[in-house]
This record gives C-alpha cells, sequence and structure tokens, in this order.
C-alpha cells in the first residue's frame, strides 16, 4: 500500500494489566478465579523492574458465551495520547512517565468524543501516565457510561483491596490492563534531551537516523524494529486472542509502539512504517471480522454517520444507545 495512502484519512494526514488467582465478593457470594484462568507474561521492562505480570481481563468480567457465539465482528481503537509537557517543550521522552498538557488533556477528551458511540469492553494501556490520562479522559465522553477499572496483581493485598463487591458494577466496569509492552520506545540517552539541540550536538543525519530508521537505535535505546517486535508480540498473545472472543478493545499507547502494531495490523514495510506520522490525540478504528483487520479511518465527530454504517453492528450498538439514553 502506497505511503501516502496510508497517511491520509477522513481526518486528515495522520499525525495521529498470581499464582493464587483473583477473589471476588458479590453480596453474600465469594467467587475465586483460579489461576488456570489467568494468563501472566513476564518480562523485564525499561524501567528495570525484573517481573510484570498481565492478567486476562477476560478473568475479571467473564463475558456472556451467547453473545460470543453470535459475535463475528469486533472493534479495535487505537490512541495516541495527547500532548504530554515534554512534546511540549519538545523533549526526547521515551519512557520517562510524564503527564498531559492541558492541551493534551482536551485532546482526549475529543477523542473521546469521536469514540463515544463505539462498544469498548477492554482497554489496554502503557504503564505510562500519559497514556493512561488519555484512556481515562476519553471514557468519561463515552454514551455507555461505563467505568474503566484499573486492573492491579502486583501481590495478594492489591488483588484483595481491589474486590469488588457489586454485581451490578462489575457489569457497568470496563478491565484496564496495563503492559510495559506498550510503552514508549526507549530512547536511551537521548530521553530529557531537546531535539533540536541534540541535533546541533551530534548532527542532523545522525539524529535522523535514531529517530526516523527502521532497524538504528540511539546510544543505549531502542530501534523501531525492538519496539516493534516486544509491541507486537504482545498484540498477537493478548490483545488479538480477546478481539478473537468477540470483545471490543481500545488501546491507549504511544507513536511507536502504535505505530509498530499499525504496521503489522496493514502489513506495512518497514519503509512505510518509518514514513508513518500518528498525530497526539486522533483516533483509529478498525474493524477485526473473520481473521482480518480493516482501518476504517478516524471518527470526525458522534454525530458523523459514516463510520458506524461501516458494519450493521456498530450502527446497532449506535441504535441502542440512543434508546437507552432517551
Amino acid at each position: 500500500m502506497a505511503t501516502n495512502v496510508m497517511l491520509q484519512q477522513a481526518a486528515g494526514t495522520l499525525q495521529l494489566l498470581s499464582s493464587c488467582g483473583i477473589h471476588f465478593r458479590v453480596g453474600n457470594n465469594s467467587v475465586r478465579f483460579p489461576p488456570k484462568d489467568l494468563r501472566a507474561k513476564r518480562g523485564s521492562n525499561c524501567f528495570g523492574e525484573k517481573e510484570f505480570s498481565v492478567i486476562q481481563a477476560s478473568a475479571l468480567f467473564p463475558s456472556n458465551e451467547e453473545s460470543l457465539k453470535k459475535s463475528n465482528e469486533a472493534a479495535l481503537i487505537l490512541i495516541r495520547h495527547g500532548e504530554s509537557l515534554w512534546n511540549e517543550k519538545n523533549l526526547f521522552t521515551g519512557c520517562v512517565d510524564v503527564p498531559l498538557t492541558h492541551k493534551g488533556a482536551g485532546e482526549a477528551i475529543e477523542a473521546g468524543k469521536r469514540i463515544s458511540n463505539i462498544p469498548v469492553d477492554v482497554i489496554f494501556t502503557s504503564v505510562l501516565i500519559r497514556a493512561q490520562m488519555t484512556a481515562m479522559l476519553a471514557m468519561t465522553q463515552h454514551r455507555h457510561k461505563k467505568v474503566p477499572i484499573f486492573i492491579h496483581d502486583e501481590n495478594e493485598q492489591a488483588r484483595l483491596w481491589s474486590q469488588i463487591h457489586s454485581e451490578d458494577a462489575i457489569k457497568q466496569s470496563i478491565p484496564v490492563i496495563t503492559a510495559w509492552k506498550l510503552n514508549e520506545r526507549m530512547y536511551g540517552e537521548l530521553q530529557g534531551l531537546n531535539k533540536q539541540e541534540t541535533a546541533y550536538r551530534f548532527g542532523k543525519e545522525k539524529v535522523h537516523d535514531w529517530r526516523r530508521s527502521y532497524d538504528i537505535p540511539p546510544p543505549n535505546g531502542e530501534s523501531l524494529e525492538m519496539c516493534a517486535r516486544r509491541a507486537v508480540a504482545y498484540f498477537k498473545d493478548e490483545i488479538e486472542p480477546q478481539l478473537l472472543s468477540g470483545k471490543n478493545v481500545m488501546i491507549a499507547a504511544h507513536g511507536n509502539s502504535l505505530r509498530s502494531i499499525i504496521m503489522y495490523l496493514d502489513k506495512l514495510t518497514t519503509q512505510e512504517v518509518i514514513s508513518l506520522e500518528l498525530s497526539t490525540g486522533i483516533p483509529m478504528l478498525y474493524i477485526f471480522k473473520e481473521g482480518k483487520f480493516t482501518r476504517r479511518g478516524s471518527p470526525i465527530a458522534p454525530t458523523e454517520a459514516g463510520v458506524y454504517a461501516y458494519t450493521t453492528r456498530l450502527a446497532q450498538y449506535r441504535q441502542k444507545l440512543d434508546e437507552m439514553l432517551h
């Protein structure tokens, strides 16, 4: 697919989380999800932590089996975080954990308005606050009004203290799973440096290679190829099974981790992916059906008819929301 076609969308050019299981108490009923229901992945992250566990959302919020049998498609929403404080200062951020600016918060809210009629059953974010803020702010705008709840599995106390005691509350919740493999590309010795000053210091061509090549990493950092290896592996192992089960997924992450995932979804070449620019706070919609991903662009606004006409399922979901809220 030609690069210029890849970059043009309806919205314009894209500059677009136990060994002993989980224990819930609902009323007088005690429910324990045993370890066999959980799928944990472990690895080293860019903060030097030796282990990090990820729990499948299905362990916490089981799906309606009949609904899954009938479902043959799912929506996938990708959102790059809104503008961060270091974006504003033109600094290499990478895995440094900085929050959104006021503008970035507005971008996240606007993204939420754009996807307010698209179903979301589970949310994946990186472990970085700018991606998490973006996901949470976006969901404040969703018309279904479900509450996103972060899944904490650090230890037994965290699991016990995060119990939900209401079946209704569980039904009205969306699990939020955090994963370091969705983090931004780690920029090594460039993190915290001003991008313009770095070009003067090391030379424009070298910095351009570090930033825009596929397989050349910055000093002690990750190349896009290295970032793609972890992000795409996580997508295949943890996110794609959710889509296969009929769940609608939103991913709030970063420019390079999302570029990596888009490379996989759209089967881009290494040359096409390095030319792909993703704007902060612009949602991208994919439809997953019969094992294939089809990109449907970016919803312009919640009133836009076109994006919901792509599938009968999305149109029916929007109609259900209209009936429920009126």
